[in-house]
Formats: structure tokens, C-alpha cells, sequence
């Protein structure tokens, strides 16, 4: 059984605009591996066994052993960039080499739990993912794969913020990292601890519940004439 968490590459010397477009004919993606203090290093990867490492979802936030001619070391994919208009045809990727000693900073998923069975939703509110992933920081061994939101208890007009998010042990989010706000007043949210998903009535109810209101005023006003 295929490893989808080990990527086998192979080093090469060729660069430049002419050589990626030679390896992207012959079916692969060039690559590049950097980071822990090392030089840079040029590297190739089938592309359809890259496209099934990349099916993973958990391949995205994960740490990889990349096998370079057979040389292992541990990565993360740092950055990938897909063909305009192909979704599944891949033009290059960033492997970052990681040291078990320094933080480093990852985007991962996040998983929205009980939402069919949220409050808010059972009183006819629609839940909006205004995230789908966040950046954390942390040490290797404590990335996560994903990020779960409970919206067990989420009432209509209402909102999970991301300091109310529940993080696995060692790990923070970059965005509230900035320090506070000055000039917070008691129970304001600092602008960086943004909304991440809520949960509200469809527009189109919302405009029936408004032009119904009117026009039981208008009964109202009618009668009282």
C-alpha cells in the first residue's frame, strides 16, 4: 500500500523557465526543498503520484518524509502552485525542512462539528464558514492535521470567534500572536480575533420576516384610523 505520506523525488541541476517545462512534458513538477540552515535544493516529483498525495487532505498539515534519490528527510509542503485553469495540474511546489527544536508556522483545516444539529440551525439559520483554514504556530511534533469547530451550542445570530476556538496542547493561532489592542472596552473583541463561522437566518426569510412586519403595521394603522 502507497505511503501517501512519503514523497519519492529525484535531485536535479537543470533551472530555469526551459528545464520546468521540460520536466512538466515529461510528467513531472519541479520542486524545490529549503529551510533548517541547509542550501536550497532543486528537486523533481511524478506528477500523478504527486496528484495522489495531494487527494489527502491531511497531506496539507502533515509532516512528510521526502525521498530525495533515496536520501529521507522530514518536510512540509510549504507552497504549491496549480495550473490556472487546471485545478488538478500541478506547476511547482515549496518543501519546508523542519527542526524538531524551532516553531514553525502552518495553515490546516478546519472541521465543523454538529452544525445540522446546531440551535441555531434547527431554528432555521444557515451556518456560514467565514474560514476554512487558519495559520497556527507550533513545533513539529505537536502540528495538528486540522482544526475542529463545535458548533454544538451555536445559537441563531451568533458567532464563534477564533480566541473561542479549542487548540491542541503547544499550539497557537499567528493571528491573535499580534499583542493587544489598546482601548478595548469590556467584552470588545480585538480586531484580530475575527469571526470564523456564525450562524443567521437566509437573507430571503430575513426579507420576508421584515416586509411582514410592515405590513401588520400597516393593518395596525388602518384600524386605528
Amino acid at each position: 500500500m502507497e505511503n501517501l505520506f512519503e514523497v519519492s523525488a529525484e535531485a536535479r541541476t537543470d533551472k530555469g523557465k526551459g528545464a520546468s517545462r521540460r520536466l512538466r512534458h515529461a510528467g513531472k513538477v519541479p520542486a524545490v526543498i529549503y529551510g533548517a540552515d541547509k542550501e536550497p535544493a532543486s528537486i523533481s516529483v511524478n506528477h500523478n503520484q504527486f496528484i495522489r498525495h495531494l487527494a489527502e487532505e491531511a497531506f496539507y498539515a502533515h509532516i512528510l518524509t521526502l525521498s530525495v534519490d533515496g536520501k529521507k528527510e522530514q518536510v512540509v509542503l510549504k507552497d504549491l502552485q496549480r495550473h490556472p485553469a487546471n485545478d488538478n495540474k500541478i506547476i511547482h511546489a515549496d518543501f519546508l525542512r523542519i527542526d524538531a527544536k524551532h516553531e514553525m508556522t502552518m495553515t490546516v483545516p478546519l472541521h465543523f462539528l454538529n452544525e445540522e444539529t446546531a440551535p441555531g440551525v434547527k431554528a432555521g439559520g444557515l451556518a456560514s464558514h467565514l474560514m476554512t483554514e487558519i495559520e497556527v504556530a507550533c513545533l513539529p511534533a505537536n502540528l495538528p492535521e486540522y482544526i475542529e469547530v463545535d458548533l454544538a451550542k451555536l445559537e441563531l445570530d451568533d458567532s464563534i470567534h477564533l480566541s473561542e476556538l479549542s487548540l491542541p496542547k503547544g499550539v497557537t493561532l499567528t493571528a491573535l500572536s499580534h499583542g493587544q489592542e489598546e482601548h478595548l472596552e469590556e467584552g470588545e473583541r480585538s480586531s484580530y480575533d475575527q469571526a470564523v463561522v456564525n450562524i443567521h437566518l437566509p437573507r430571503v426569510h430575513a426579507v420576508e420576516e421584515d416586509e411582514a412586519d410592515v405590513d401588520a403595521e400597516g393593518e395596525d394603522d388602518a384600524t386605528e384610523e
